[in-house]
């Protein structure tokens, strides 16, 4: 249906020039024509009247949709207003601009034309023309050409063949949700360290069970700052790629979701989120889910936004009108009661595991627990030490809530109470700190900590430094820590003599392979003989 309003920055504009902008709803193009030369005329003597560049949004039926005064990037048409056809055909809809100088279109231009996925634009200056379409992966353009000669094409055929050209790229429902990945390098940060980071995002983003389509990176002073390029490139691969969530390698201000989101027409979700997303996915007991809902809600309540209706002031009857207030308080005050409500909960919890620790101590158990960074692999070793069946997976964050078995050393009878906790990660979200103490502090009882290492990772000094950090923010500071290098059989012999002269007292193990394994327990047999000894 063809429309009536203008669009664009129409300001200062006289009477008569705007009643010529409208009398453009009334052209009606052939369908198997582009643009006939007579309108291409028209728009310009409109344009050089005006002093500024015209967009015309034309349908298949050569009906005018749309008439702004901007250039097709000031005029993109909301997402909404655009006709779906499916993932991998175009709209619908061209678009035939104006423009002032006689160069052919900007960067800014073509890329509206993928993301809107119009079926073509054209740009007039006087008798010159171009005329771009959206291809498969990138737009094509075309060179110079009259505006007769440009009237003349075949341009259905062209159509037809593009949109064979397209195939849909939507992921089918039995497929990972794809996701763009945005990194954003500070000045002073390393590399080396980027890149590192950037693939723990993508170990991350495949843990929560989706899979990154593209990655775009930028080195911005500020952290997390997208400059102008670079959103019209997350934006023009999440079109191409059909995807709807971008995933950033930082945290995010509540104001910089809000912001990044309304320029780039997709979900954003920072580090922390995914994080917490990735948490309930493996929080299986009672205690872990109640945990993960405290600390996704002390995460939320910071980022309550709403539009429009939803900041409505609710009121009416006696004793609320006036002011009133609204909804975003509400929900926060919701909110603030179940956070209050969960964090007696968790003190209850941790009330429990407390009473759980002192049976032990009574009962003279020594208590060994492991810790590592996540995906360390310290899951697989509480299996092969204990023969359990601990869920373990080469995934970030595999397993989350603690467990505990006896473990009996040979030639020993005293036995001991081996942890598994959840893993520690670099800069773990500070939602998650005040969450899980009452499982953290399982880890400041223990007698003795296995630090477990991936030696098989390419930063894992980094890793064991993340670690001890975490470690040194507990209160009480834990007990004496043993470094347990794993994953031995996958190690080359350089990095193998490099960690041995660095840490000349770790033990080196592999324990999917059961490798050292032996020599682990001799070892916990001669901390525990000493231990019961003083």
């Amino acid at each position: 249906m063809a429309g009536t309003g203008l669009y664009g920055d129409i300001r200062g504009l006289k009477p008569a020039q705007l009643r010529q902008l409208q009398r453009l709803y009334r052209v009606r193009l052939p369908q198997d024509v582009l643009i006939t030369p007579e309108l291409g005329q028209r728009l310009w003597q409109i344009t050089t009247a005006i002093q500024s560049p015209l967009c015309l949004y034309v349908n298949r039926r050569g009906q005018v949709l749309r008439v702004a005064v901007g250039t097709p990037e000031a005029t993109r048409v909301p997402l909404y207003e655009l006709p779906r056809y499916g993932a991998g055909r175009l709209a619908g809809w061209r678009c035939l601009s104006t423009r002032l100088s006689p160069n052919a279109p900007n960067s800014g231009d073509l890329t509206t034309l993928m993301e809107q996925r119009w079926d073509a634009l054209v740009t007039v200056h006087d008798q010159q023309t171009y005329w771009a379409y959206p291809g498969a992966t990138a737009w094509v353009l075309s060179a110079p050409l009259p505006l007769h000669t440009l009237a003349q094409q075949d341009w259905l055929t062209q159509l037809q063949q593009a949109e064979q050209a397209r195939h849909p790229v939507t992921p089918a429902p039995s497929e990972s949700q794809r996701v763009i990945l945005v990194g954003t390098r500070p000045a002073t940060l390393a590399p080396t360290a980027f890149q590192a980071g950037l693939q723990e995002m993508a170990l991350l983003i495949t843990s929560a069970g989706a899979m990154v389509a593209d990655t775009v990176v930028q080195r911005r002073a500020m952290p997390q700052g997208l400059g102008a390029g670079k959103i019209q490139e997350v934006r023009r691969a999440g079109r191409l790629e059909g995807v709807n969530v971008v995933v950033f390698n930082g945290d995010l201000s509540p104001a910089q979701v809000r912001n990044l989101e309304r320029e780039l027409e997709m979900r954003v979700v920072d580090r922390t989120e995914l994080i917490l997303d990735i948490f309930a996915q493996r929080a299986h007991s009672q205690a872990g889910k109640l945990q993960v809902e405290l600390a996704q809600l002390q995460y939320r309540l910071t980022r309550l936004t709403g539009q429009g209706q939803a900041l409505s002031r609710l009121g009416g009857g006696i004793g609320t009108r006036g002011p009133g207030e609204t909804r975003l308080e509400t929900e926060r005050r919701t909110i603030q009661r179940r956070i209050a409500h969960l964090q007696k909960q968790v003190e209850q919890l941790r009330q429990h595991r407390s009473r759980l620790r002192q049976q032990r101590q009574r009962r003279e158990v020594p208590t060994v627990g492991l810790v590592g960074y996540t995906n360390a692999g310290k899951s697989t070793l509480f299996n092969a030490l204990t023969r359990a069946e601990v869920y373990a997976s080469n995934q970030l964050f595999a397993t989350l809530d603690p467990t505990s078995r006896r473990l009996v050393l040979p030639s020993d009878p005293q036995p001991i109470v081996l942890t598994d906790t959840v893993g520690f990660i670099e800069n773990l979200p500070p939602p998650l700190w005040n969450a899980f103490r009452a499982t953290l502090e399982e880890l400041t009882e223990a007698d003795l900590l296995l630090h477990v290492v991936d030696l098989s990772h390419p930063d894992w000094q980094a890793q064991i430094q993340a670690v001890a950090a975490c470690l040194a923010q507990m209160t009480p500071v834990p007990a004496p820590t043993w470094l347990v290098f794993n994953k031995l059989d996958q190690v080359d012999s350089d990095t193998l003599r490099q960690a041995q002269e660095t840490y000349p007292q770790a033990l080196y193990i592999a324990a999917r392979e059961r490798i050292g394994l032996d020599t682990l327990r001799r070892a916990l047999v001669g901390w525990l003989n000493h231990a019961l000894a003083s």
